[in-house]
């Protein structure tokens, strides 16, 4: 059995120490709510005996452990079902020699997690000063889990092994009684400074320079540090530069806007001091040669499109004409409704003429015809002239 029980460990090595944490959580809260479960309420020994039996039973830890994960909770359930031996040894034997579960079950049998202040897969002790771990001034990476190198992630502001210098941009506030007190921050452009003003700076951060006391900003654009490419000018900023575009206008730029230009972009002209867009629809004598056809300006260029009333079919300008009418078009649905009727009207007088002459081919059409318009009527004429009357009309 405890070769069965080393291999079980070894698998779960890689599930997370947070997992384990919230599995020995669940289970505490389980236990907490079926604390009582079967307790009537009375005084009886025989009560007082049936909750003993009850709170140590395979019933109560069945229902613990049906509760402890979520069925949407993977890693959880994973878990779970590979420590099935260690929860029963610890709650048939274990459970009152060690009754913190989590360190029982998560630090000493599975080693997935480590006391308080400890890192590492050997459990290793954080970095502590006097204010406890990383000075109480950051946080120990791993802390509690066998992860992490151990070093102190310092809180903002702070730096050093155990976070207890103060970090660039940041000074230490004197203290009223004897300890240090906290780090603040300086000046926004200061990297170390004596106080919050911007008189204060000892030194600067990168893109400025010390002057009195003071960071001033280094316009980068007026130097050789500034580096942009082709077709991008410098644009100062506080502590820095940006390379932006230049107008469309241009071919390299000195600045924003078309008076910038070091040349004028192909469709562009010089005209004063600007590169402004040439008018090649006014300018060229023929633009768009094409039958029909008329030019369009556009900024730094032109196109040609079909002149009003034209359209353009297989790559020539012809004029749009409206299509053909048929002999129906202008007609309205009442209109059409009408002669539908009349034509069926003509029909009918044609059979009955035959019919009344005594032929019973022709007779049985008519017939067949007459009950089909009088169909007709009833349905849908029949409601649209009933609820007329009914209105008024």
């Amino acid at each position: 059995s405890l070769c069965i029980i080393s291999l079980s460990v070894v698998k779960v090595q890689t599930a997370p120490c947070q997992t384990c944490r919230k599995l020995t959580e669940s289970f505490i809260k389980g236990l907490e709510k079926t604390a009582n479960k079967n307790f009537g309420g009375g005084n009886t020994a025989w009560e007082e005996e049936k909750l003993a039996k009850y709170a140590h039973s395979e019933t109560r830890l069945l229902e613990i452990v049906e509760g402890a994960c979520e069925k949407t909770e993977f890693e959880c359930n994973k878990l779970l079902e590979q420590i099935e031996d260690q929860v029963e040894t610890w709650w048939f034997h274990r459970q009152q020699e060690a009754p913190d579960l989590f360190d029982w079950l998560c630090i000493e049998e599975l080693r997935l997690c480590c006391p308080p202040g400890r890192y590492g897969p050997e459990c290793k002790e954080c970095p502590s000063g006097p204010g406890g771990v990383c000075g109480g001034l950051g946080r120990c990476e791993g802390e509690g889990t066998r992860l992490g190198d151990g070093e102190c992630v310092c809180d903002p502001g702070y730096s050093g092994h155990l976070c207890q210098n103060c970090a660039d941009g940041y000074y230490r506030e004197k203290s009223s009684n004897d300890s240090s007190g906290a780090c603040a921050a300086c000046y926004h452009s200061c990297k170390r400074c004596k106080g919050p003003q911007d008189y204060k700076c000892l030194d600067c951060k990168p893109g400025w320079i010390l002057h009195d006391n003071k960071c001033v900003d280094n316009d980068e654009c007026g130097t050789e540090l500034a580096r942009c490419p082709s077709n991008t000018y410098c644009h100062n900023t506080d502590g820095s530069y940006e390379c932006r575009g230049c107008d469309p206008a241009c071919v390299g730029c000195m600045g924003s806007g078309p008076a910038r230009c070091k040349k004028c972009a192909r469709g562009y002209r010089l005209k004063g001091a600007k590169c402004l867009d040439i008018d090649e629809c006014s300018e060229r004598a023929i633009a768009c040669p094409g039958l029909n056809e008329a030019c369009i300006n556009e900024e730094g260029s032109f196109h040609c499109d079909c002149a009003d009333g034209f359209i353009r079919r297989d790559s020539i300008c012809v004029e749009n004409k409206p299509p053909k009418k048929g002999l129906f078009d202008d007609m309205t649905d009442d209109e059409i409704l009408v002669l539908q009727q009349m034509f069926f009207g003509v029909i009918i007088c044609a059979i009955a003429t035959l019919a009344a002459k005594g032929d019973m081919v022709f007779t049985a059409i008519f017939i067949g015809g007459v009950a089909a318009m009088a169909g007709y009527w009833l349905t849908e004429k029949g409601d649209y002239m009933l609820d007329g009357f009914l209105k008024g009309r």
